[in-house]
C-alpha cells in the first residue's frame, strides 16, 4: 500500500517551465557565497525503485532555512499541502495532517519511513545553493561550465539549468541520483527552483 503522499503525487506531469539549452560560452562563475539563511521555493519530481517496483511521484515545495534550522514543506501539485518536515541539530520532525508528529534523530532515516523513500535534507542544505560535499570531505562549488559532482555519501549532482542575479549564477533545476540504498534500489529526484528570496 502506498504512503498517502504517493498516492496525492503518483502521475502527475514532471517538470514544467525548464530552461533552455544556453546557445553561448557556459559561465565560470561559480556560485554565490553560501547563505546561512535562504528562502525558495519550487517544484520537484522523484522516480525510485523500490523492492522491484517503479514508482514515480511529483508536488510542490517550500523551504525554509535559518542558521541550523530548516523548515520544508510538501505539497501536490494543486498546492495542497501534504507534510511539514522540521530538522533541527537535536531531531528530525515530521507532521502529516491532523496525526500525531513523529520524529527521530536524523531526517534521512525519518524520510524513510514516512515518505517511503530518502528526502535528503541535509544534502539539500548545500544543493539548493550550488554546493556539495564530495569524496573525502571536498568543498564543491558549482557553476554552469562545471556542474557536476558525486558526493561523499554517493549522490550524483548535475546543476542542470541556471537562473543570473546580476553577475552570480543560481541553481534553476537539479538532478540528484543515486544507486541502492536501503531498500532503495536507486532514485531520482528532479528540482526545479524558483528565484530565491534570501537575508544574510
Amino acid at each position: 500500500m502506498k504512503h498517502p503522499i504517493s498516492i496525492l503525487l503518483l502521475g502527475s506531469a514532471l517538470l514544467a517551465g525548464c530552461a533552455t539549452t544556453p546557445t553561448g560560452p557556459l559561465s565560470t562563475v561559480a556560485v554565490a557565497p553560501y547563505r546561512e539563511t535562504v528562502a525558495l521555493e519550487g517544484s520537484l519530481s522523484v522516480n525510485y525503485v523500490k523492492e522491484g517496483k517503479r514508482e514515480s511521484l511529483s508536488g510542490k515545495f517550500t523551504w525554509q532555512q535559518q542558521g541550523p534550522r530548516t523548515d520544508v514543506t510538501l505539497s501536490s501539485p494543486l498546492g495542497q499541502q501534504i507534510a511539514a518536515i522540521t530538522v533541527t541539530p537535536q531531531q528530525a520532525v515530521y507532521h502529516e495532517g491532523s496525526k500525531p508528529p513523529r520524529s527521530a534523530p536524523n531526517i534521512d532515516t525519518l524520510s524513510a519511513q514516512t515518505l517511503g523513500w530518502p528526502l535528503p535534507v541535509s544534502g539539500l542544505r548545500d544543493w539548493l545553493q550550488g554546493y556539495a560535499t564530495a569524496a573525502g570531505g571536498v568543498r564543491f562549488a558549482a557553476s554552469p561550465a562545471n556542474n557536476t559532482v558525486t558526493t561523499a555519501d554517493g549522490w550524483q549532482l548535475q546543476f542542470d539549468a541556471w537562473q543570473e542575479e546580476g553577475a552570480t549564477p543560481q541553481p534553476r533545476r537539479i538532478i540528484a541520483r543515486r544507486g541502492p540504498g536501503g531498500d532503495i534500489e536507486e532514485i531520482e529526484i528532479r528540482i526545479a527552483l524558483r528565484p530565491a528570496a534570501s537575508a544574510s
